[in-house]
Parts: structure tokens; C-alpha cells; sequence
């Protein structure tokens, strides 16, 4: 009984390490760019190097595409394989989703902060315009006067 306690165990750990196996030679660029540290610009890098050079014999192929090295390779390869299916988990994608409406976020606030400030140096224009116009009246009202 502990033995089969144990195998019920395993399966559900080693399930969790599988849940991103991404097909390096049949992945889309959107499936390639789940992975940590590939970005657009590597996946479309990994895209042309599969469609130039054919399709991947192993994983450490992966390091003659420009811009991979060791380090990435650190990060990705339990994630990658060059055979089966391409699953990529929704949490994974949800991630991704996440990071890109942060970004798209921030950059909106500091477009908003940019427009209000156009608008506060707008604004002080016109204030300064006004107090000169105010000015130029007394001046004329002391000139009348004399």
C-alpha cells in the first residue's frame, strides 16, 4: 500500500515539472516566447533558424541560435524537447498575459502623466497670459488717469 502511495506521489510531482513541454521544432513563436527568457525577438530567432537549418536533433542545438547560450539553457531546458506535442499550461500563458498588461499599463499612466502635464504648462501659458493682460489694463487705467 505505501508503495503505491508513493507512486501516486511521484506522478503527481513529475506532472508538475511537465506542464510547459514545449516541441522546439513545431512550436509557434507565441508557444516559444512562454518559456523564461525567450522573448520575441529569440523566438522568431529559433523559428528561423529551424526553417533555415531544419529541424533540431537535440536540445543543445539550441545554443547555435544567436542569442542562446548557457544560461537560458539553464532556465529552459527541463521545459523543452524536440519530440511530442507542445503544452503550455494557462498559468504560463496567464503570466505572460499578466507581464504584458502591466506593461501596457505603465506606459499608459506615463502617457496620461505626460498629457497632464502638457496640459499644466497649457494652463500656466494661459495664466500668464491673463495676469499680463491684467497688468497691461492697470498700466492703461494710470495712463488714462494722468
Amino acid at each position: 500500500m505505501k508503495k503505491l502511495a508513493l507512486a501516486l506521489v511521484m506522478c503527481f510531482a513529475l506532472s508538475g515539472f511537465a506542464a510547459a513541454a514545449v516541441n522546439i521544432n513545431t512550436a509557434t513563436k507565441e508557444e516559444l516566447t512562454s518559456l523564461k527568457g525567450i522573448g520575441d525577438k529569440r523566438a522568431q530567432e529559433i523559428i528561423d533558424y529551424r526553417k533555415k537549418n531544419g529541424d533540431f536533433k537535440s536540445v543543445d542545438d539550441l545554443e547555435k541560435v544567436p542569442g542562446i547560450g548557457p544560461g537560458i539553457m539553464k532556465q529552459i531546458r527541463s521545459e523543452v524537447s524536440v519530440t511530442g506535442k507542445t503544452t503550455v499550461t494557462k498559468s504560463a500563458d496567464a503570466s505572460k498575459t499578466k507581464a504584458a498588461d502591466s506593461k501596457k499599463a505603465e506606459s499608459a499612466k506615463a502617457g496620461e502623466k505626460s498629457k497632464s502635464d502638457d496640459k499644466s504648462k497649457a494652463v500656466t501659458k494661459t495664466d500668464e497670459k491673463s495676469a499680463k493682460k491684467a497688468v497691461d489694463a492697470k498700466d492703461e487705467k494710470k495712463t488714462e488717469k494722468k
